[in-house]
């Protein structure tokens, strides 16, 4: 085999062995925005649910367990549309039979409905993380650098609080590929005693403590 020949097969076999992963990092990213898509229609979708069916979903407390659990997804997965989730949450706290179990059900919903969220990063990822002009671009790029180093204890920690900020750090686990997995478990740990802590507060009718830390219930 002369030294032309071999260099053409060497070149080939390049060619041959790049084509696989080339392949599959298109696969990948067509997934990627294929869930981001189905993230985005589906907070659309449940968005214009909240404002088409608002007298509905104010009466989903009269449903106990299983209202708590739609009103939560709703409200896990919307954020510009207002959803009443902690008062149908809080008051049901004072009239259920377990309240543990009306945490565990609303903590499961707002999880479920976090994963839309997630999905919505996991599409535009490359965008959130190219995007650095402007005050919200800026926070957003320091959250992500912040979960980059502490997504699980940050992802909990935000999840198991009353605070806006869950939202963005849902939409950066999503962007920096945060297994889903282990983003499902934790956001559900921590949306379960979130939700337990206002059932409980309904139980207990703290209602007084809630509006003097300016949280409408």
């Amino acid at each position: 085999m002369t030294a032309e020949k071999k260099v053409c097969h060497s070149a080939e076999e390049i060619e041959t062995d790049s084509t696989p992963a080339e392949q599959v990092s298109q696969s990948s990213s067509k997934q990627a925005y294929l869930l981001g898509a189905v993230g985005i229609i589906a907070t659309l979708l449940m968005a214009a649910a909240v404002v088409y069916f608002r007298d509905f979903i104010q009466g989903l407390g009269g449903y106990g367990y299983l209202g708590a659990f739609f009103i939560s997804i709703l409200g896990g997965c919307t954020f510009i549309i207002p959803v009443p989730m902690l008062a149908v949450v809080f008051a049901l706290g004072g009239v259920v039979t377990y309240t543990w179990l009306l945490g565990f059900v609303s903590g499961l919903g707002e999880t479920i409905g976090a994963v839309i969220i997630y999905m919505t990063g996991y599409g535009g990822g490359t965008a959130l993380r190219q995007r650095k002009e402007g005050k919200m671009q800026a926070l957003m790029g320091r959250l992500m650098a912040l979960m980059e180093k502490r997504g699980s204890i940050t992802l909990f920690i935000l999840a198991a609080i009353l605070n806006p900020f869950f939202y963005p750090a849902a939409l950066a686990a999503g962007a920096l590929h945060f297994g889903m997995r282990r983003y499902f478990f934790i956001c559900l740990a921590g949306k379960t005693i979130k939700g337990m802590t206002v059932a409980y507060a309904g139980f207990l009718g703290l209602r007084g403590l809630f509006n003097l830390l300016g949280i409408p219930v």
